[in-house]
């Protein structure tokens, strides 16, 4: 099993672990991460949730053979719809910890959590327009909120990698630790907020957090217009430069 899930003292820590594609999410991954969700919002031994990866990595987005099936079917995939719904609705907090690349989806989760913690080797990308596809996970709605359109914009129309440093700048992670010490120092945390009244908690994170159907109905649009794209000659020039080992000839498709 390529996800993980370990209890204890009220933190329910869900892992990728999947070192040889580098923690890229494929399928079955998505499936295991809403029922490790679900089940852990279900849970009276749990409290908070904490999504790690391995030392060194994090995730590098979604598996690209997915990407690919996806683009034959002209859909974004039954499973992580289900997995970006689940994020959007959890009651109780979700803390992050970053050690390495977080890419795509690696990188829109993130906007989900509650807390996040990177250390000094974190990355963060969001290639998406390089595959000639749009944004998910409702990143087109929470980037601009928690980071400001600019910043929003260089990262995910752009394309700009942001290290831990501009992260924690723009806002997008709480704090930068060493990779030796940064599981320990979430997990305090996370167990700290394991000892918060979790009625009042839960209340209080409703407010901060304002509408989940808003979130909601983003996903949903966003899952439209990435179908949308995935049938597009831009995506699947961009694929197809991918398998090719070359860079995508963009121009060319506008007569360029």
């Amino acid at each position: 099993m390529h996800i993980e899930v370990a209890r204890e003292g009220g933190v329910a820590t869900i892992r990728f672990h999947r070192p040889e594609k580098k923690n890229a999410i494929n399928a079955a991954m998505y499936e295991a991460l809403v029922t490790a969700l679900e089940e852990g919002e279900g849970a009276r031994d749990v409290r908070v949730h904490m999504i790690a990866g391995l030392p060194g990595i994090f995730s590098a987005g979604n598996d690209i053979a997915d990407f690919l099936a996806y683009a034959e079917d002209g859909a974004l995939g039954t499973p992580v719809l289900r997995f970006l719904r689940t994020l959007a609705q959890l009651d109780k907090p979700l803390v992050a910890v970053v050690d390495g690349p977080a890419i795509g989806i690696g990188t829109t989760l993130l906007l989900h959590c509650d807390l996040v913690y990177a250390s000094p080797a974190a990355r963060f990308e969001t290639p998406f327009l390089d595959l000639g596809l749009v944004p998910e996970a409702a990143s087109s709605l929470l980037m601009p909120a928690r980071m400001g359109y600019a910043r929003a914009f260089e990262m995910l129309c752009l394309g700009a990698s942001f290290d831990a440093e501009r992260a924690r700048e723009v806002g997008l992670v709480n704090e930068v630790v060493p990779s030796e010490e940064i599981e320990s120092y979430a997990r305090q945390v996370a167990l700290k907020l394991a000892s918060r009244p979790p009625e009042a908690l839960a209340a209080a994170r409703r407010l901060m957090r304002g509408s989940r159907e808003a979130v909601l109905a983003r996903i949903d649009e966003e899952a439209a217009l990435f179908a949308a794209r995935l049938k597009s000659p831009e995506a699947r020039e961009a694929f197809a430069a991918f398998l090719e080992k070359r860079p995508p000839a963009f121009a060319k498709l506008n007569g360029a």
